[in-house]
């Protein structure tokens, strides 16, 4: 991480520090980066496709709002360029794309993009496509740049595509989708129950109430690893649980540590009856992980990507289908 942050800091000359809790910036004309803000991605688990068309399915409208122009656009692929990319650990990256500096990529919470690369072509000599959905890890508000944290997996089709992008190619960008429309105190508790990358929406909508002074909703997440060495962002999950009363995390792995503080084994109906909001109209729980842990919480979405019904870990312990959402 030490690493990480000085190739930020070679981009970026001015490193400030931001006494409110204890949060770093990295700021410059080109950069403004939030050290606490870096986020995971999808990884997927949202959808993939292999086609020569480009029409994709969920998209958002394209909104300017207030008059503010965006740089995503729904029905058109955008190419992106790299600005910069800085190794995190030893199988993953931060890249940092770059756009008109006067536009917002075009955001929301929670919301992710769809990005493309070309992977072979048929036998009519038309291009195929492998496609995957990412939540970029910047502030919806930032202007002029988004970056997104990729794990590049071995096997990975679209992965294995960003670990040879070099500064100065192009990333083939298109959304966005939207997933969760977050609206502030829309519920009085949030629980959420993450796995491995899936922790990205939930620190959308973490961020959102913690940036938010008005925002009183009170959220609890249970954040679910094979090895602690796995936790994602733990640091700034730490923080933002410091420095905010209303937000409250607990960790379970599988593989705990001598010494582990925390939970062991997978999620289980005794840390969700311990450190989630009871069911109720006044709760929402949102759910992320891996497809395994989505069946043993939830039950998994439908094909479509549409909600699909309550199963899992969530309806045994008396939760109905609109107390609890799929990301």
């Amino acid at each position: 991480m030490a690493a990480f942050l000085r190739r930020l800091a070679t981009a970026a000359p001015a490193l400030r520090y931001n006494a409110l809790c204890g949060q770093s910036r990295i700021e410059s004309s080109k950069f403004r980066f939030p050290i606490g803000t870096i986020t995971a991605v999808t990884a997927g688990f949202s959808y993939m496709f292999y086609a020569s068309t480009s029409n994709l399915v969920h998209l958002a409208p394209n909104c300017e709002e207030d008059g503010q122009k965006v740089a995503l656009k729904p029905d058109k692929w955008i190419e992106f360029e790299l600005q910069d990319v800085a190794r995190v650990s030893h199988n993953t990256n931060l890249y940092r794309f770059s756009f008109d500096p006067s536009e917002k990529l075009g955001v929301d919470v929670a919301s992710c993009i769809v990005t493309r690369a070309p992977i072979d072509k048929d036998e009519q000599g038309e291009v195929k496509y492998v496609a995957r959905s990412y939540t970029p890890i910047s502030d919806p508000e930032a202007k002029g740049y988004f970056d997104l944290l990729i794990k590049i997996y071995p096997q990975g089709k679209m992965t294995q595509h960003f670990a040879k992008l070099k500064p100065g190619d192009k990333l083939e960008v298109k959304g966005p989708i939207r997933k969760l429309k977050y609206s502030p105190n829309m519920k009085k508790h949030i629980g959420m129950i993450a796995g491995g990358t899936g922790i990205t929406p939930m620190l959308q909508v973490i961020d959102a109430i913690a940036k938010n002074q008005d925002d009183i909703t009170q959220v609890s997440l249970i954040f679910a690893n094979v090895s602690a060495d796995d936790i994602l962002l733990k640091e700034k999950l730490d923080k933002l649980a410091a420095c905010h009363p209303n937000i409250k995390v607990f960790y379970t792995v599988s593989n705990p540590p001598r010494g582990w503080k925390g939970g062991k084994g997978h999620v289980s109906k005794d840390m969700i009856i311990k450190c989630l909001p009871s069911p109720g109209n006044d709760a929402l729980i949102l759910v992320c992980g891996p497809p395994g842990m989505m069946k043993h919480i939830c039950g998994p979405k439908n094909k479509d990507f549409t909600q699909g019904e309550l199963g899992g870990l969530l309806k045994d312990l008396g939760y109905s289908k609109d107390m609890v959402f799929k990301f």
